[in-house]
């Protein structure tokens, strides 16, 4: 079909990719906004307002729904927070956070994942690993958030400005909400690559082809779990094209 072919195809593949790594993050929002509170958005403001920020960023209502049912299940005691550890293929430390109401199905389609890439799991490797509130925009300078986080009597722990331009902070997380408040209120426009708190690699970990492209296997297998709801990993790859 040629060249011409080949790069709208890649292009629209992109495009997909990023819409499903936007999706995933609003989806973790919720989660988080309706677990910490009621899960009932008539009833919690903080999840009101992050559903109806994720809608103006056209996210579809099924992600919305699912982000809520899951804390609903959570909330009931009808599913329980799991959290496996493990090595993936190239020795990338991996820490897999699920949900689940059924503990047996869901470790044994983690285990089949890693099993098949090489990896394993049942090995801690968390002592890796930091929990820290990440975000990343580039709405903004670092001069900017310095700015907006010095007026809001804020801390924060690293800023920098990364070779794609974005912004990346890394703050407490007990600071996650005021500092997301402060931002938001000097730039209601303001948009997210990356908002939550996150569990930092405090090292990374660099692999060949082989190795690479069975991490990405077992990433994308992980992915296809309805139970897993967050991957943590200190490999140093690029995976926006991935997610």
């Amino acid at each position: 079909m040629g060249r011409a072919h080949e790069v709208r195809a890649a292009s629209m593949a992109k495009t997909a990719a990023m819409k499903s790594k936007k999706y995933a993050r609003w989806g973790k929002e919720i989660f988080q906004a309706a677990k910490s509170g009621v899960p009932d958005p008539e009833m919690n403001q903080n999840l009101k307002k992050v559903i109806e920020k994720a809608k103006k960023d056209q996210c579809p209502a099924d992600v919305i729904k699912r982000a809520i049912a899951k804390a609903q299940g959570v909330a009931s005691g009808a599913s329980k927070e799991k959290v496996y550890e493990g090595y993936g293929p190239g020795n990338v430390a991996m820490i897999v956070e699920c949900l689940t109401d059924n503990d047996n199905r869901t470790f044994t389609e983690v285990r089949t994942a890693f099993n098949r890439t090489g990896g394993t799991i049942g090995t801690a490797v968390s002592y890796m690993f930091n929990r820290k509130a990440q975000f990343v925009t580039d709405s903004f300078s670092e001069d900017e958030i310095m700015e907006v986080l010095m007026e809001a009597g804020l801390d924060f722990e690293d800023l920098t400005t990364k070779e794609d331009g974005f912004v990346e902070l890394f703050a407490a997380p007990a600071d996650f909400t005021a500092i997301k408040d402060a931002l938001e209120a000097a730039k209601p426009e303001v948009e997210f690559d990356e908002c939550g708190v996150n569990l930092i690699p405090s090292t990374y970990v660099d692999l060949d082809a082989d190795h690479e492209a069975k991490f990405r296997r077992l990433l994308e297998a992980l992915s296809e779990f309805d139970d897993v709801s967050e991957v943590y990993h200190n490999a140093n790859i690029e995976l926006d094209t991935e997610e």
